[in-house]
């Protein structure tokens, strides 16, 4: 383990909701965190306890892992996994609700501040959908107030929403739906216009079909590629000019989601 000021100065980085942290890992997530995918993994949806999973396993790998985990077992959940040590976590942003659900933890990296989101899902029905927009408005406050300190933030996870009619496969179909809903695209334009740069359309505006969750209502729909792109690796525009790659994964078949990449040059 050795401290990003000793490293190349190249971050790798990572975001996948998994979708239960244990069921992942029965179908191989370990042999592919062994192939060395990214410096910095955050994943969303751990839906355990750190004490639940075999941390030693990872920790094998060349992994330390930072956990934070919501009061209601099998719920939510967010951890990071880093090659990189980490000169401090952070777990939290202060609001009761989101803090319970273990939605938000943060590491930082020299001058460099990853924050690993999982962002409320609205589709269970009107009430959790007006908490979303809720969730949405604190945090978007809590990022820009950090901002002020940590000038370098790369803000990824799932944010459970399509921001543009390229980032779905049937934007006409899903109009009414949560995630698509012209609220939530609306937030999307405001992040975007605040100065956080969407890493994947930044190097790749035009490239269709690009997706990150499939429903798993039915087998055919990741077959046919009917997915959503609600998975995001952002970045303060400081960072802009060191996005050198971006990229998502859809063949690494471990969740509904898959895991979505970038990398950034940030020099010696």
């Amino acid at each position: 383990m050795v401290s990003f000021a000793g490293r190349t100065g190249i971050m790798r980085i990572i975001s996948y909701n998994v979708n239960g942290i244990r069921a992942a890992i029965k179908k191989g997530f370990l042999d592919w965190l062994a192939t060395n995918p990214a410096d910095i993994i955050c994943v969303q949806e751990t839906k355990a306890n750190h004490d639940d999973v075999d941390k030693a396993a990872i920790e094998k790998l060349g992994y330390e892992t930072h956990w934070f985990s919501a009061q209601k077992k099998g719920y939510s959940g967010v951890a990071i996994f880093s090659s990189i040590k980490a000169d401090k976590v952070t777990t939290g942003t202060g609001h009761a609700v989101s803090d319970a659900e273990g939605r938000v933890i943060q590491a930082d990296f020299g001058k460099v501040t990853v924050i690993n989101a999982y962002f409320p899902s609205g589709t269970s029905g009107d009430e959790r959908q007006s908490y979303k927009y809720v969730w949405l408005d604190e945090f978007f406050e809590y990022v820009n107030e950090l901002r002020k300190k940590r000038k370098q933030l790369i803000i990824v996870g799932d944010y459970n929403i399509a921001h543009k009619e390229i980032d779905i496969h049937d934007p006409k179909g899903n109009k009414n739906s949560s995630g698509f809903l012209p609220e939530e695209r609306a937030w999307m334009d405001k992040w975007v216009d605040a100065g956080f740069v969407d890493t994947f359309r930044f190097l790749n505006p035009e490239t269709k079909g690009a997706y990150s969750w499939w429903s798993q209502r039915f087998p055919s729909v990741r077959l046919n590629n009917k997915g959503w792109r609600i998975d995001y690796i952002c970045a303060t525009e400081t960072l802009k000019g060191k996005i050198k790659d971006a990229a998502i994964f859809p063949d690494v078949k471990h969740s509904d989601h898959c895991p979505v990449y970038a990398m950034f040059e940030m020099g010696n």
